[in-house]
């Protein structure tokens, strides 16, 4: 499965790459936005598009919520994890009020958290199974499930890219 919009593979990505690149979105999230005018951060292109902050808090959501996955599946037998809501979560926590720098603190918390618990697996357990619940509920292993995480972190920095410069040009 690859991503028509980005350019990312999943089959080029080797387990042993995930946590790294988990790890580097901090750093990725923190060059675009750490020095951003505040405003502009929280600034939505049009009203369908996520501004830059709440990219980075989905991001921050998302790694805490693939991370909280990987548990289970490593102590149920192909369990049925649950949707994020992640629409429902921009407005029911405000993700537009959140401070920048608490954000870039929490996404490398939650990077950090992330990587540990997928370099952690071994071929067991990135083979281990659940029903992931996007875009269709569907099985999938714990590999993919890393590669998906690194996929939605660079995919919405890029995503952020755009949004900075649109906002920017308005």
């Amino acid at each position: 499965m690859d991503c028509a919009e980005c350019g990312f593979s999943y089959e080029l990505v080797r387990p042993d790459a995930v946590p790294g690149r988990l790890r580097a979105l901090r750093s990725g999230f923190s060059k675009e936005l750490a020095g951003a005018d505040r405003a502009a951060v929280a600034r939505r292109p049009e009203p369908s598009v996520w501004s830059a902050l709440e990219y980075a808090c989905h991001i921050r959501d998302v790694l805490l919520v693939q991370r909280e996955r990987l548990i289970v599946a490593q102590v149920e037998d192909v369990p049925a994890v649950s949707r994020m809501h992640r629409d429902e979560r921009v407005s029911l926590t405000r993700y537009d009020a959140h401070p920048v720098p608490v954000v870039l603190d929490q996404l490398g918390m939650a990077a950090e958290l992330c990587a540990v618990a997928f370099g952690a697996l071994d071929t067991a357990g990135r083979a281990r199974r659940l029903v992931y619940p996007w875009p269709a509920a569907t099985e999938r292993d714990l590999g993919w499930v890393g590669r998906h995480a690194v996929h939605e972190g660079e995919h919405h920095l890029m995503d952020v890219r755009r949004v900075l410069a649109a906002v920017a040009g308005t």
